[in-house]
This record gives structure tokens, sequence and C-alpha cells, in this order.
């Protein structure tokens, strides 16, 4: 069975990547990965604030008695909770890439962009073979327009492509008004790919100690619906790779990914709770399906349930709608 698939330029044996998360710190993991067959490992990102915090560092080390940068610095997170800083994330990539012989994709995250591009040249000089931007920005202004926050994300884009000679992805959040445009708009910006979608953190309240609380919850299935569902409007319409991430679980959710139009998964819950071999698992149960169902190859499925199949995407979409409201009994 020719599972084989391209993104970002990169030909890969098969769909199944790992995404960005903390597997990556720990070799025996990579190792792991490896011998599962993943197709390619995303890093987990480096954060802008480490960045900046490294910039305020040096700058405080050069001038020991200022304190003009106590209030900034007292925003950033401790060095502690971040799993790698700057050097060190740079160093993994190279220890990453040594070990093994899939590609290895970098990933910087972020809302503003300063000190992006030095970075992303580094990235690429420790020998990534791609990079992925997660532009991670909640707009809580009420002055910021929806222009102004698309501006700022393709700016970051352009700035990063024109510093670079390896392919850049983009992993978006669902939350623009106009996804459809603005996948466009970064196209022409110069990304290679999109990552659909980022999944936000959603901050509960803790009613007894009057706090707010953050916990990671891990994917399921059920999250793959919205991704399937861009998945199936840009397949086809805009010249990028695309990768689905989040609530990628079983080979079946992998199976509708590629159908809708991705090409490539990107692994991470279902990874971290049940191990790296999950790869394996999710490759040759696609396989499986692909050759009692007598598919040649990927390519073939690929895009098969995308709205570019359909003669009225728009017609087709609100028929599904009205279609599922009145079939409620």
């Amino acid at each position: 069975m020719d599972l084989s698939t391209t993104y970002l330029g990169l030909n890969l044996a098969h769909p199944i990547t790992v995404g960005a998360s903390p597997l990556v710190d720990d070799m025996d993991k990579v190792r792991r990965l490896e011998d599962a067959g993943a197709a390619a490992i995303v890093m987990h990102s480096l954060f802008e604030e480490q960045i900046t915090r490294e910039q305020l560092g040096t700058i405080m080390d050069m001038e020991l008695h200022a304190n003009s940068f106590a209030e900034a610095l007292s925003y950033f997170p401790e060095p502690a909770e971040y799993r790698l800083g700057p050097e060190a994330y740079l160093d993994q990539i190279r220890k990453v890439k040594a070990a093994v012989s899939c590609p290895v994709i970098g990933s910087l995250n972020g809302a503003t962009g300063k000190g992006w591009v030095d970075y992303a040249k580094k990235i690429q000089q420790a020998g990534a073979d791609a990079l992925e931007l997660n532009v991670y920005y909640v707009s809580q202004k009420f002055g910021d327009d929806a222009t102004a926050v698309e501006q700022r994300v393709l700016d970051i884009v352009s700035g990063v492509k024109a510093a670079v000679a390896i392919p850049v992805s983009v992993k978006l959040s669902p939350y623009f008004t106009a996804l459809r445009n603005f996948a466009g708009a970064l196209v022409g910006a110069g990304a290679d790919g999109l990552v659909l979608f980022n999944r936000f953190s959603q901050p509960d309240i803790d009613i007894e100690a009057l706090e707010a609380s953050s916990t990671l919850h891990l994917s399921d299935s059920s999250e793959l619906l919205l991704r399937l569902r861009w998945a199936a409007i840009l397949h086809g319409q805009v010249k990028a790779s695309l990768a689905i991430t989040g609530g990628v679980h079983t080979p079946a959710d992998a199976i509708k990914a590629v159908m809708a139009g991705a090409d490539v998964v990107q692994v991470v819950s279902a990874a971290l709770k049940d191990g790296p071999e999950v790869v394996k698992a999710l490759r040759d149960g696609m396989a499986q399906w692909m050759e009692a169902k007598e598919y040649a190859s990927l390519t073939q499925m690929k895009g098969s349930m995308s709205l570019l199949k359909s003669p009225n995407p728009e017609a087709y979409e609100r028929a599904n709608y009205m279609r599922i409201l009145n079939g409620w009994r």
C-alpha cells in the first residue's frame, strides 16, 4: 500500500506525524517515535517570552544596577517553567536530528514577532527541515479590528520567510472572521503550509480559591470535526500543504482527515496518552482499511470528500445544516 505523501515539500512515507509536544524533550521517547515510524516530528514551541527574557537578561547584565526592566520581567514565567531555554532548544534540535532519519520541524510561538527572525535563522542553522509558526494572540482590546489582527500575523510570516530558506507553515486559530480569505493571504505572504488548528487553553474558575485555574485537557476524536470542515473547504483552493492537528486518535480519524484534504495529521494527545507506539498503530490501521476498500494509494483518497468535489459548496453546507436541525427528534 502506497501511503506516501508530500508536506511542505518534504517527501514522507505516510501521513502520520507527531505534533508539537513535550515528547521531544526525552531522547528515549524520540527514539521510540523513530522506531514507531513517525513520518516527521514537530518540536514543541520556543516561546517569544523566552527570547524576550534572554534579551532582557543580556541588557540587565550590561547594566547591572538598572531596574527599568523589573516590572516587565515580572510578567514572564520563571525560567524553570519553560522546558528548554533558547540555546538548549537549539541544541535539542541538533540532538533530535542526529537521532532520527525523519524530518524535524522547529516551532516558534508568539504574538508580536519581535526576535522571531533571528531565532528562525538559528532554528534553520540547527538543522530543522522546516519551521512551524504558532501565532498565539487573543485580541482583548476594543480598538483592535480584524484587519489589524490579521496584518500582525501576515507581517510575521513575511518577515520570517524573507529570513530563512526552509519551508514555513502557520498554525492557525479557527477564530478568524473570514478564514478562507485569510488562508489565501497567508499563502500570499509566503506560507508553505497551514496547520488546522491550535488548541487554546481555556481557563476555568476555582470558586473556592477565587482564582483562575488552567488545566491541560487532552483532545478526543470529537474535536476533529471542525478541522475536517476547514480542511475540506481549503483543499485545492490554496496553494499550500494542509495539516490537521487535534482530534486524531484512531485510524478512522486519520482516514477522515486525508479524505477531507489533509496532507498529514499531527498526533499529540494520542501519543501522550498511549505512547509513541500509537504512530505505528495508526499507520497500520490506515493501510489495512485502504487495502480492504481497494485503494491503491493515499493520493487516490486525498481530498475525495472535500468541498472541491461539490458543484455548489455553499448550498451543500446549508443543506447539511438544515438536515441536521430538521433531523433532531
